[in-house]
């Protein structure tokens, strides 16, 4: 999971696959699930959220 503040959720997907945080738990064989996620600073709230 990554969390970007006035980034998109896009870019946190990038990063977590680019970064490849979920390597270490490759081999446990549960399903994995990468989540990128962008606070608004103007809103405070999430904007958006993307699950693979």
């Amino acid at each position: 999971m990554e969390f970007k503040l006035d980034g998109t959720a896009e870019e946190a997907i990038k990063q977590i696959n680019e970064k490849h945080y979920a390597l270490p738990f490759e081999a446990d064989g549960r399903r994995l699930f990468r989540i990128g996620v962008n606070f608004s600073s103007e809103t405070r709230n999430i904007e958006k959220w993307i699950v693979e």
